[in-house]
C-alpha cells in the first residue's frame, strides 16, 4: 500500500471512507493520526445519492457508539448497507438485531460454544493448521492466503456447524466466489448467486436436523424456541450463513496479515522463534494490528452526545477500528508491531452487546497459525508485492505469496 499524507483539511473532505478502494490502495495511518488528533468526529458530506455519515476514529469515542443504547444496528452494521437504503437481513440475524431479540438468539448461539466444543474445535484446529503448513513448507513457496489461511477458518466454522466433510469443498467453492465481490472484475451477480446457494444449503442441512439431538449451530437453531415460536427459515439461514461469514473473515484476514506483520518486523520474527513468547498475548497483537474489520456502522436511535459531540437521530456513524487500534492514548507506541504489548484492549471484536461471538475461535486459529509458525519454519522471506481485497469493511489481501525455509526439527514426526 502507498501511504497517503494528508497536507490540509480541504485534501481530507474530498476523501470518501466509504470507497472500497481508498482502503485496498492508501495506507490511512497518517489520516487517522490527524484526524485522532485535530477532527476525531469528522462529517463526511453526502455525495450523490450517498448520505452523509460522521467518522469516528478515537478509542474512547468508538466504544462509547459500541456500547451506547442510543444507536442501532437493526438498519445495519457497516456502511455499504447504511448508505444504500438498510440491510436486507435486518431483525433476522445476531449482527444485525438489537434489544432482547439479539439477546435471546445470542444465547441460543452461545450454547454452541461450550466448553467441551470449543475444546474439540480448538484441537481441530491445531491439527488443520499443522497439515496446511506442513505441506506449504515442504513445498518451499506458497501464496500464504490461497495455501493455508483461506482454508483455516472456514474449516473450523465448519466443525461449529457440523457441515458434513463431503460437503465442505463445495461451501468453500461458494465462499470464495462471495470473497471475489473484492475484485475489480468480478461480477456482482456471481456473489449474490452464491450466497443465495449457501443460504439454501443451510435451510436443506436445517431440515435433516430438526428433531435431532444435535448441539451444533445448525440443530440448535432449528429446534430453539423464542417465545414458543421456531425461527422462520429467514432467520435460520441467515444466522447460519452470518456465522460462517463472520467466523471465517476475521481468522482468515488475520492470520495473513500477521504473517506479513512478522515479515515486515524481523525483530518480532525473531522473539517468536524464540519460543518464549505467550501465544494468547501474541495473538491479540496481530488482531490490534491487522484490524480485519475496519469499522462498525451505527444509526443513532434520538439526539445524542457522544463525548461532547452531538449526533442528531437518524444520523449514520461509523466507528473505525483501524483507527482506534492506533490509539496512542489507550496503545503506547500504537504504531510499533509488539507481540508482547500488554494490556491489549483492542477493538478487533467490536464492543458491547456485539462483541463477536466466535472470539475465542478466532485467537485459537491465531495462535496455532504462531505456534505452526515458530516450530516448523526458520526463514520466511515475501517474493512478490501483496494484493489487497477492496472493501471499506474488511481489511486483507487476496494474495501473499512466500517462501519458507523449513526448520528439521519442526517438520519431523
Amino acid at each position: 500500500m502507498t501511504s497517503l499524507p494528508l497536507a490540509s483539511f480541504d485534501e481530507l473532505d474530498e476523501l470518501d471512507f466509504a470507497d472500497p478502494r481508498l482502503h485496498a490502495e492508501r495506507d490511512l495511518t497518517e489520516v487517522w493520526r490527524r484526524l485522532r488528533a485535530e477532527r476525531p468526529f469528522h462529517r463526511q458530506s453526502a455525495r450523490g445519492a450517498q448520505p452523509a455519515f460522521w467518522v469516528i476514529t478515537r478509542y474512547a469515542d468508538a466504544v462509547e457508539v459500541y456500547r451506547g443504547r442510543d444507536f442501532t444496528s437493526g438498519q445495519g452494521n457497516a456502511l455499504p448497507t447504511l448508505l444504500t437504503g438498510g440491510d436486507t437481513d435486518a431483525g433476522t440475524t445476531l449482527a444485525v438485531t438489537d434489544g432482547p431479540r439479539h439477546q435471546q438468539i445470542r444465547s441460543i448461539l452461545t450454547r454452541a460454544f461450550s466448553p467441551r466444543v470449543l475444546a474439540a474445535l480448538q484441537e481441530g484446529v491445531r491439527r488443520t493448521v499443522d497439515e496446511l503448513m506442513a505441506a506449504a513448507v515442504a513445498r518451499g513457496e506458497a501464496d500464504f492466503v490461497r495455501d493455508v489461511s483461506a482454508h483455516l477458518p472456514l474449516g473450523a466454522v465448519c466443525d461449529l456447524l457440523d457441515v458434513p466433510r463431503g460437503d465442505r469443498q463445495y461451501l468453500l467453492g461458494l465462499a470464495s466466489r462471495t470473497w471475489r465481490s473484492g475484485d475489480a472484475d468480478a461480477p456482482p451477480e456471481d456473489s449474490w448467486t452464491a450466497e443465495s446457494e449457501i443460504l439454501l444449503y443451510f435451510a436443506d442441512l436445517a431440515r435433516t436436523r430438526r428433531g435431532g439431538d444435535g448441539d451444533d449451530v445448525v440443530s440448535l437453531l432449528a429446534d430453539c424456541r423464542i417465545d414458543g415460536e421456531p425461527l422462520s427459515d429467514a432467520e435460520l439461514m441467515a444466522n447460519c450463513h452470518g456465522l460462517m461469514t463472520g467466523g471465517d473473515e476475521t481468522g482468515r484476514h488475520a492470520v495473513s496479515g500477521g504473517l506479513l506483520a512478522l515479515i515486515e518486523n524481523p525483530e518480532q520474527w525473531e522473539a517468536l522463534r524464540s519460543g518464549t513468547l505467550n501465544l494468547r498475548t501474541a495473538a491479540d497483537e496481530v488482531l490490534r494490528w491487522t484490524a480485519p474489520s475496519l469499522h462498525g456502522g451505527r444509526t443513532a436511535t434520538v439526539d445524542v452526545e457522544v463525548n461532547g459531540q452531538p449526533i442528531r437521530a437518524g444520523e449514520i456513524v461509523s466507528a473505525w477500528i483501524a483507527s482506534a487500534n492506533r490509539d496512542g492514548d489507550v496503545f503506547p507506541d500504537p504504531d510499533r508491531f509488539d507481540l508482547t504489548r500488554t494490556p491489549n484492549r483492542h477493538l478487533a471484536f467490536a464492543s458491547g452487546a456485539h462483541h463477536c461471538l466466535g472470539h475465542l475461535l478466532a485467537r485459537a486459529e491465531i495462535e496455532a497459525v504462531l505456534d505452526s509458525l515458530r516450530r516448523m519454519v526458520s526463514d520466511v522471506r515475501q517474493t512478490a508485492p501483496e494484493t489487497w481485497i477492496r472493501s471499506s469493511v474488511l481489511h486483507g489481501m487476496k494474495t501473499l505469496p512466500v517462501t519458507f525455509e523449513a526448520d528439521p526439527a519442526g517438520l519431523s514426526p
